[in-house]
C-alpha cells in the first residue's frame, strides 16, 4: 500500500528536491520593459517564494527574437544571463527552486512588436500583427531545435533548476500537434506521431544538454477548447509517447489556445473592457464587433476545473504530474494528492497572495481569496498584478521584504 503524501511534503522533480509540492505556474510578469530581468521581476517571484511556495516558474522566456510574444520578453542568451543569475539566487535565498518557462511563441508572437515574421506549422492570419504568420521551414525547425538547447544551457549556468518545456496554448509546438493549425503534408504534418515530432524532438536534445544538472518538464494541452486544436485523445497519446521517450520529469497539464479561446485556459470572469483598453487601437477597434468580444467566451468558474480531464491523464501515464486549473482550497490541493498527481501549481491565487502557501501550512487559512474576476489578465502589459490589492496590504508584504510597495505588482 501506497501513502498519500502531504502537499507540504518534500518531493524529488527530476534530479531537483523540491521543499513541498506546491507550483507557482508561469503567468507573464510584465516586468521586462527592455528585454532584460529587473528588480521588479525579482520582486515579483521572490515574493511566493518567500511566501512558501516550493517552485516559482519565470514565464515565457524566448529561443529566439521572433519566438517573443511582443518584443518586450526576455531572449534567453549571453545578453541576459547575469540577470536570470540575479533572479535565480534572490529565489533560492528563500529556499525555492526556480524553472523557466522556455518556448517559442509561434503564431502567438507578434510579428509587428517583435520586428521579425512570426512562423507557425502552417500559414495563418495573425490576429496580432495583423500580419500573416509563415510556415517553418526545415531551416527555420532546425535553428530552433539548436536555440532550445542553447537556452538550456543558459538557464543552467544561471542556477535554474527546472526548464519547463512550453507545448500548449497555440504557441509553436502545440501549432505544430493541434490538426487544425497544422496542415502540413512533410514529415511534420499528418497524424500524430508526425506532428509531434517538434515536441519529441526538443524534449530529447535539451535533456541531452542538461541531463541531471536541472529537471525538464512539459506544458501540455488537455484540450485547446477549439475546433481543430489538440483533443483530450490527442493529448492521452501524445503523454504516452513523451513518457515512452523518457526524456521528461513530469508534465503540467494545462488548456486552452492564446489564440482561439484564452478563456478556457482562465475561467470565471471576462473583463472584456479592461482588455480592450489595454490593446492597441486595432485590437481595441476589433474586440468591439460582436467578434471581437466573442473571442473572450464565457466559462463559470470551478474549482480545478481540469480536474476530470487530468484524471484520464493520470490513468494514461505513470510519469509525474503537476495539476492546473483554478486551485484555490487546501481540501482540492489534498485531494489532488489522493488522486495521484505529484505537484499542485497556482497562477491567480498566488498572484493574489504570494504568501498564501505558507498561510495554509500554518493553518492560518483553508483557501485562498481570489475571486477570479479576471482583471489581473490585462495588467500583464503594465506589470502584471491583482487589482483587488489594496495599498496595505502591498506595504505589509513589502515590509516582509519579498515586494517593494513601490514595485508595478503594488500598482
Amino acid at each position: 500500500m501506497t501513502t498519500t503524501p502531504d502537499v507540504f511534503d518534500p518531493v524529488d522533480l527530476g534530479p531537483v528536491r523540491l521543499r513541498n509540492r506546491t507550483v507557482k505556474a508561469a503567468t507573464f510578469e510584465g516586468r521586462t520593459p527592455h528585454g532584460q530581468v529587473t528588480d521588479e521581476l525579482i520582486a515579483y517571484h521572490r515574493a511566493p517564494a518567500a511566501g512558501g511556495v516550493g517552485l516559482t516558474t519565470v514565464a515565457y522566456l524566448a529561443v529566439a527574437p521572433e519566438g517573443r510574444t511582443h518584443r518586450e520578453q526576455i531572449v534567453v542568451g549571453e545578453d541576459t544571463l547575469a540577470g536570470l543569475s540575479r533572479l535565480a539566487a534572490a529565489v533560492h535565498e528563500e529556499g525555492t527552486a526556480i524553472a523557466g518557462q522556455v518556448g517559442h511563441a509561434g503564431p502567438v508572437a507578434n510579428g509587428r512588436s517583435n520586428g521579425a515574421a512570426a512562423i507557425a506549422a502552417s500559414p495563418m492570419p495573425s490576429p496580432l500583427s495583423m500580419q500573416m504568420v509563415r510556415a517553418a521551414t526545415e531551416r527555420d525547425l532546425t535553428r530552433v531545435t539548436r536555440a532550445y538547447v542553447d537556452a538550456a544551457r543558459v538557464l543552467v549556468r544561471a542556477g535554474f533548476d527546472v526548464l519547463e518545456l512550453h507545448m500548449a496554448h497555440s504557441y509553436l509546438i502545440s501549432s505544430f500537434l493541434a490538426p487544425g493549425l497544422n496542415r502540413r503534408r512533410d514529415r511534420w504534418g499528418g497524424p500524430l506521431e508526425r506532428r509531434s515530432r517538434l515536441a519529441r524532438q526538443i524534449a530529447r536534445v535539451v535533456r541531452e544538454e542538461v541531463g541531471d544538472a536541472a529537471a525538464v518538464t512539459a506544458k501540455v494541452s488537455l484540450s485547446d477548447g477549439f475546433a481543430g486544436g489538440v483533443t483530450t485523445e490527442m493529448a492521452l497519446d501524445l503523454a504516452r509517447l513523451l513518457e515512452d521517450d523518457g526524456h521528461l520529469d513530469a508534465l503540467q497539464l494545462s488548456g486552452g489556445s492564446s489564440l482561439m479561446n484564452p478563456m478556457y485556459l482562465f475561467r470565471g470572469g471576462v473583463p472584456l473592457r479592461e482588455f480592450a483598453a489595454s490593446m492597441p487601437l486595432p485590437v481595441r477597434l476589433g474586440m468591439r464587433t460582436p467578434i471581437g468580444s466573442g473571442f473572450l467566451k464565457r466559462y463559470p468558474f470551478e474549482e480545478a476545473y481540469f480536474r476530470l480531464k487530468a484524471l484520464q491523464m493520470r490513468e494514461a501515464v505513470a510519469m509525474p504530474l503537476m495539476l492546473l486549473g483554478g486551485i484555490n482550497d487546501l481540501a482540492t490541493m489534498r485531494q489532488a494528492m489522493a488522486d495521484g498527481f505529484d505537484l499542485v501549481a497556482m497562477g491567480r491565487a498566488l498572484l493574489r497572495e504570494p504568501d498564501l502557501v505558507a498561510r495554509l501550512q500554518a493553518g492560518e487559512a483553508a483557501r485562498g481569496v481570489c475571486s477570479h474576476c479576471n482583471r489581473c489578465m490585462p495588467t500583464i502589459y503594465s506589470g502584471t498584478r491583482c487589482p483587488e490589492w489594496s495599498a496595505d496590504q502591498v506595504i505589509a508584504v513589502g515590509a516582509a521584504g519579498p515586494l517593494a510597495a513601490d514595485s508595478p505588482a503594488g500598482r
